[in-house]
């Protein structure tokens, strides 16, 4: 792969809901511009881009991948992201490294849920981008239908910068809006000028005039042109349509039938000509050593700084940190300082992925993305010089709801698996492991169960092991509500020394913050102090598996008020013995309650389906504490809900909103469970200790 400097570099991030055609378009970019010798297609599992085996099975994409494109003396780095929901952290990892984005959406489908979600995708990042109809092929396509549809969304900004010549499969070509001029499709997407078809004609000049109301607005001298009548030259439209693309202000339409190859070399040349490059963009970081703004705008002349914007591991090819240059010339053989880190290291090669496949490079110039091996910075973090330690911003994913427990398979599998699940982690940011030591259980969290699904078939495909992912236990509590007043009395008798301890304890509600408090009020010595922390660890013990249902206890207050002892047979044992049994009994007879955990949950949907969503929510017991305005068009739902009623609520949701809908949630309290859930919990729970299967 060659060497391009800044400005003729284009990063570009392919965005749009599940199978809108973005990686079809990658593999016509890819094979127009000679890296492939056949044209590949998701059907047969045979892409660039989508090379990973559960890819190739699931024919969808679940990475980002990225493919550089070299095309008229300038590379296009595409960033193919997944478009299904659940890869969401795919898609953002990628947004934060481009410039640009292309919104793809097809013509059998039109605007999707995941066409809206790319686009809010944008907003957040400010990315310029262009809208692309893929498909054109599809017999019962309607392109007009579809830009007034992104008109009507998003305002006067989106306007086309083509018009189709037939439809469907007869479709010949396009006339540009810009030159007015038409153009047929040949042989491998190579076009030829013609004359604008007569029925196109008006249609064409309504276009070409909102597109010439938008260049006018890019300046005050345009504008005086415009309203003076006078026709803005060739390089006057490009300079302000590019300007007015990078500012956010105009969003173009096109379209391609990347089957076909029809459409795909006018894109990428609408990509070079009007999408901005590295060096019209700013990027600014701090410098760790002086605290300072370091402004490192992808200039080639400042201090070295990467940031590291995903990272690849295969048990294969191994580990690479794919990296987009910040500021100056990366080289093998610089050393640069991880400050997240405090270390040093020489970088050794650098490569261009293209795929999965590294091509060795001898050098990436500002704004360029490459990826460093063996390198062992993380996700998120920056690479830069010792004398000038920069840190960038870490790109915002979003955060995991979706859980579910997960068990080894095979016995003695269980560090193979955590080792496994860390390295993926590592490669995608919206999967997190924690381990519940309350509920003796390992959860593994997602953007969904089928992103739960896939990470089980990872571990099997890549790492050999096998997990079993199975409803996550709940974190109930144990507490009373009353008091009692018990003896736990232990005597045993032996051959040499026997044991006794006696203790008389009361027992009351007392802080849920806490597991239990202990008070003292013996008199005259019936229980010796140095018995004392004997008791205290006698309820510290009992407290951790309660009698009710064998799940922790809070809110607890034991007052040891008398008790006896023997001078020989007593010892510590028999009085956390005696503890025990003083434990057992005082709370069974003091009202003992089952606490199920609350959470808030916050769910935004589009004002259509706040009806179904509050439905929803009342028959899962939630409390719906209000509503607020989110987005333009949708609302935000607040409501307390157990926690045991979310479980899979995330599939519920997008099967109620067409995927629209999301939702979060943090713990908030605990409160009294319902009788009928106590009786169906403390029933469950016996029936698991009497067969040993509550691990």
């Amino acid at each position: 792969m060659d060497v391009y400097t800044t400005d003729k570099i284009r990063n570009v991030v392919f965005l749009g809901h599940g199978s809108s055609g973005k990686t079809t378009l990658t593999e016509a970019m890819a094979n127009l511009a000679g890296l492939t010798s056949r044209l590949g297609n998701v059907t047969d599992g045979k892409t660039v881009s989508d090379f990973d085996k559960e890819e190739i099975k699931r024919k969808f994409s679940i990475s980002t991948a990225v493919v550089p494109i070299p095309w008229n003396k300038h590379k296009v780095n595409v960033l193919d992201a997944p478009g299904y929901f659940d890869f969401v952290g795919e898609a953002e990892e990628a947004a934060g490294a481009a410039d640009a984005a292309v919104i793809c959406l097809s013509a059998k489908d039109g605007v999707q849920v995941g066409t809206k979600k790319a686009w809010d995708l944008c907003e957040e990042n400010n990315l310029p981008r262009m809208f692309v109809v893929t498909g054109m092929d599809y017999a019962e396509t309607d392109y007009h239908a579809i830009v007034e549809e992104l008109a009507g969304l998003y305002g006067t900004k989106v306007v086309p910068l083509m018009v189709p010549m037939g439809v469907g499969p007869d479709l010949k070509g396009y006339v540009s809006i810009t030159k007015k001029a038409g153009f047929t499709y040949g042989a491998k997407g190579a076009v030829s000028a013609c004359d604008v078809p007569g029925d196109l004609e008006d249609e064409v000049e309504t276009y070409y005039n909102e597109l010439m109301e938008n260049v006018a607005e890019s300046s005050e001298e345009f504008m005086e042109k415009f309203f003076g009548g006078e026709e803005f030259t060739d390089e006057e439209i490009a300079e302000a349509v590019g300007g007015n693309i990078a500012a956010c202000d105009l969003v173009p339409v096109c379209f391609v039938s990347a089957t076909e190859l029809k459409g795909v070399s006018s894109l990428l040349n609408e990509i070079i000509d009007l999408m901005p490059s590295p060096a019209a963009c700013k990027k600014c970081g701090k410098n760790d050593k002086t605290g300072e703004d370091f402004n490192a705008d992808y200039d080639s002349s400042k201090e070295k700084s990467v940031y590291v914007w995903k990272t690849m591991v295969d048990p294969f090819i191994g580990k690479y940190s794919l990296i987009k240059v910040c500021s100056g010339t990366i080289k093998g053989e610089d050393v640069l300082y991880n400050a997240a880190k405090g270390n040093e290291a020489r970088l050794g090669k650098v490569y261009v992925m293209t795929g999965n496949k590294p091509a060795e490079i001898a050098e990436l110039c500002a704004g360029d993305i490459g990826a460093l091996a063996k390198n062992d910075a993380e996700t998120g973090e920056t690479l830069s010089t010792k004398a000038c330690p920069v840190i960038f911003e870490k790109t915002k994913v979003s955060t995991p709801y979706t859980y579910k427990r997960y068990k080894a398979v095979k016995k003695g599998d269980e560090d193979k698996i955590a080792q496994s699940l860390a390295r993926l982690c590592a490669e995608d940011p919206t999967l997190r492991v924690e381990q519940d030591g309350a509920n003796r259980q390992s959860l593994l969290y997602g953007m969904g169960e089928q992103h739960l699904d896939i990470v089980a078939s990872k571990l099997k495909e890549r790492y050999k092991t096998d997990i079993e992912l199975v409803e996550p236990k709940v974190a109930f509590r144990e507490t009373i509500r009353g008091t009692s007043d018990v003896q736990g009395r232990y005597k045993k008798q032996t051959g040499g020394h026997g044991q006794f301890g006696d203790v008389k304890m009361k027992f009351s509600p007392g802080d849920q913050s806490k597991a239990f408090e202990f008070e003292i009020s013996v008199v005259g010595g019936t229980v010796p102090k140095n018995y004392y922390p004997a008791v205290e660890k006698g309820l510290a013990e009992s407290v951790q598996k309660g009698p009710l249902a064998a799940y922790p206890v809070v809110g607890v207050k034991a007052n040891l008020y008398d008790g006896s002892y023997h001078p020989v047979d007593s010892s510590e044992q028999a009085f956390k013995t005696a503890t025990h049994m003083a434990f057992k009994e005082g709370f069974l007879k003091a009202g003992p309650i089952l606490l199920e955990p609350i959470v808030t949950l916050k769910v935004t949907v589009p004002n259509d389906f706040t009806g179904d969503v509050m439905g929803d929510l009342n028959k899962r017991r939630g409390r719906v504490l209000g509503m607020d305005p989110g987005k333009p068009g949708t609302t935000v739902v607040v409501a307390e809900i157990p926690q045991m009623e979310i479980y899979g609520y995330g599939t519920t949701l997008r099967s109620m909103t067409g995927g629209a809908g999301d939702f979060s949630f943090e713990f908030t309290r605990y409160e009294q469970a319902p009788q009928d859930v106590q009786e169906k919990q403390i029933k469950a729970r016996q029936e698991l200790l009497e067969s040993g299967e509550d691990d």
